[in-house]
C-alpha cells in the first residue's frame, strides 16, 4: 500500500500548482502596490494599506463567503462572466486562485513594502543624477536592492497558500482532482477517522512549515537564534 492514497497525491499536486500560481500572480500584482505604498504621500495610503492587510484579521470563511456571493451565479462578477460565456469561478481551480490571491495578499505586499522602504531615497536620487529614467531606477536600482524582500514575500506567499483551509473550502469545496487541496484532504481524513493518513499529511505540513521558517532565516543571513540573542546582547545592564 502506498504511503499516501491516490487522492492525496492528487491533492498534493493541486496544492503545489495552486501555491505556485498564486505566488507568481501575487508578485506581479503586489509589486506595484508595495512600491506605491513605499513611495507615495497620498492620503489614501492608510486606506490602501488597511485594505491590503484586511485578510490578516478577517476569518477566512468570511472572505470565502463574500467571494461566493460575488462570483456566484447571482453575483455581479458571476453574472458578467456568464454573459461573456466564461462560466463561473466557484468550485474550480481558478476560483481557488482568486481566493488565494486575495487571502495571501498581505503576506507578499508587506515584505515588499518594507523592502522598498528600507532602500531609502539616496540610491534612487543618485541614479536620477545619472539621468536614469524612473523605469531604469526601478528595475536597475530598486529591484536588486529589494531582492531579500522578494525572496521573503515569495516564500511566505507560497507557504501561506499551502496552509489555507477555510477560504479554499468555501470557494472550492472538496472535489477530488479539481479543488481538494492538502488541508481539505487532511480534514476529510480526520472526519472519516482515517488517522494514519491524517498523520502523514499533518506531519508533512509541519515539516514543510519548519523548512519554510528555516529558509527565511537562511535567506536573510541569520541563524534561528540570532534575533533573540542579539536583543539580549543589546539589552541594558
Amino acid at each position: 500500500m502506498p504511503w499516501l492514497p491516490a487522492d492525496d497525491l492528487l491533492a498534493l499536486k493541486l496544492t503545489a500548482q495552486l501555491a505556485g500560481t498564486t505566488t507568481l500572480l501575487l508578485l506581479v500584482l503586489g509589486t506595484p502596490v508595495a512600491w506605491w505604498l513605499a513611495r507615495t504621500r497620498s492620503r489614501l495610503k492608510g486606506v490602501v494599506a488597511a485594505v491590503v492587510a484586511l485578510p490578516l484579521v478577517l476569518p477566512p470563511t468570511v472572505i470565502g463567503f463574500y467571494l461566493l456571493l460575488l462570483l456566484g451565479p447571482q453575483g455581479p462578477v458571476g453574472q458578467a462572466m456568464q454573459a461573456l460565456g466564461l462560466g463561473l469561478l466557484p468550485f474550480t481551480f481558478w476560483g481557488l486562485v482568486v481566493a488565494s490571491v486575495l487571502h495571501a495578499m498581505p503576506f507578499v505586499v508587506q515584505p515588499l513594502h518594507q523592502a522598498f522602504e528600507a532602500i531609502g531615497a539616496r540610491p534612487l536620487e543618485a541614479a536620477a543624477t545619472l539621468r536614469a529614467s524612473p523605469w531604469d531606477r526601478f528595475f536597475t536600482v530598486a529591484l536588486p536592492l529589494a531582492r531579500p524582500g522578494f525572496l521573503t514575500a515569495a516564500v511566505l506567499g507560497f507557504a501561506h497558500t499551502v496552509g489555507e483551509f477555510g477560504v479554499v473550502l468555501m470557494i472550492g469545496g472538496n472535489i477530488p482532482g479539481a479543488t481538494r487541496v492538502l488541508s481539505v484532504a487532511l480534514y476529510g481524513h480526520v472526519e472519516a477517522q482515517e488517522l494514519a493518513h491524517a498523520h502523514w499529511l499533518a506531519g508533512g505540513m509541519v515539516a514543510f512549515g519548519f523548512a519554510v521558517m528555516l529558509a527565511l532565516y537562511v535567506l536573510n543571513g541569520r541563524a534561528p537564534g540570532d534575533a533573540l540573542s542579539g536583543s539580549r546582547r543589546r539589552a541594558p545592564l
